[in-house]
């Protein structure tokens, strides 16, 4: 899709939408802290709350430390957050619906005022580590499955799981499916689709197996910090993506994302119902990236979909 198709004015609501893991890079967010005070002064409080320099890692690296999910996840929270203030400040944030792909929920949250920054930090790094710890490196991966439908994709995740776990982890439309569980059957899983006809099956490089029945400790191990922060009434409803509907109360957000953990992450259906029940027309992506804006385009043919990843990019915001 053309830039003029970006501007092309829609009709319906806009909907801010926020990336997860994926869409880090070294160099994020500095051009928004250099541009805009209320971006800088963003990562000053991220730094503060955390202890370390987490706006270093995001603007200079060293990509092996960024990569790692305990820093990944802040580190996208931050800068979404960071651009989220910007957009907000220039008078721009007309969003009457939030979602985030996996831990860009937490964005999501923090933008509709459920979630302080400091407290959605300390939940993000927390969640990272525990993550990280609930799988021993080796023991899971993921692999993403082109070109076949969910029913498809999951007969093939039965067929490859002889006694172990092998599940959907994210539903990203267009026959976009990525898989999670134990190697072995996740292995199994791409050389099944593959012997199919599946258009693409490949492992991917990821450190656990998100979003699977695996991360159940990682469930249980921050369930409790979860209960213990306070939750706000979104100011506009979060479509999460455990119920693939909107969330209006503090409770509900809560509850959404301690299932989140090792549920699968329903990114289709959420678009779906925004720019259906919804009345979505504009789909805004915040923060890092333009992962989403292409999963959207797909999902949503008709609405108008763009990412604002650097300042150039108000300005048709503006205009859609």
């Amino acid at each position: 899709m053309s830039d003029e198709n970006d501007q092309t004015p829609g009709g319906g609501g806009t909907a801010f939408v926020f990336p997860g893991q994926g869409s880090q890079k070294v160099g994020m967010g500095q051009v928004w802290a250099d541009a805009y005070e209320v971006s800088r002064r963003t990562f000053e409080e991220a730094d503060d709350v955390l202890g370390f320099s987490l706006s270093r890692l995001c603007f200079e690296g060293p990509e092996d430390e960024l990569q790692l999910t305990a820093n990944t996840q802040p580190a996208l929270l931050a800068t979404s957050i960071a651009v989220y203030r910007a957009v907000a400040e220039a008078g721009l944030d007309t969003a009457v619906m939030m979602a985030g792909h996996s831990l860009g929920e937490y964005s999501a949250l923090v933008a509709a005022g459920t979630l302080e920054l400091a407290d959605a930090l300390r939940l993000v790094r927390r969640r990272g580590e525990l993550m990280q710890q609930a799988v021993p490196a080796g023991v899971g991966a993921m692999a993403a499955i082109i070109g076949f439908d969910k029913a498809q994709v999951d007969a093939v995740a039965a067929e490859a799981a002889q006694g172990e776990i092998c599940a959907i982890a994210n539903l990203n439309g267009d026959g976009q499916t990525v898989l999670a569980g134990h190697r072995g059957a996740v292995e199994r899983a791409v050389e099944i689709a593959k012997a199919q006809g599946a258009r693409k099956a490949v492992l991917l490089a990821v450190s656990a197996p998100f979003h699977s029945p695996l991360m159940a400790p990682a469930r249980e191990g921050l369930t409790p910090m979860l209960e213990e922060t306070t939750f706000h009434d979104p100011r506009v409803p979060v479509v999460t993506n455990v119920d693939a509907a909107p969330a209006t109360t503090g409770d509900a957000a809560r509850q959404a994302l301690v299932r989140q953990i090792d549920a699968t992450v329903r990114w289709t259906d959420s678009v779906a119902w925004m720019a259906g029940e919804g009345g979505i027309g504009r789909f805004a992506e915040i923060g890092p990236g333009k992962v989403l804006t292409g999963l959207n385009r797909r999902i949503a043919q008709g609405t108008v979909c763009l990412a604002v990843s650097d300042p150039d990019q108000l300005e048709k915001l503006a205009g859609a």
